[in-house]
């Protein structure tokens, strides 16, 4: 019956405020950066990848089974 009245204690406090870190605002914008950053990244090697693939061209499905 322990892990049950944890659970429905886990429930009430959901309606409780929040309270946690707050970030600065050089912070938020530190963290919009790196995230952006990131996505630049992600989206160069995703265009890297077709460009390699499209210069191997139809040889990169014969392949050995």
């Amino acid at each position: 019956m322990t892990a049950m009245s944890e659970t429905m204690n886990e429930t009430l406090n959901e309606h409780e405020p929040q309270t946690g870190i707050k970030l600065t605002a050089q912070q938020q914008r530190a963290r919009r950066a790196r995230s952006i950053a990131i996505a630049v990244s992600l989206g160069v090697l995703v265009v890297l990848f077709y460009i390699v693939t499209l210069v191997k061209g139809p040889g990169v499905l014969v392949r050995p089974l």
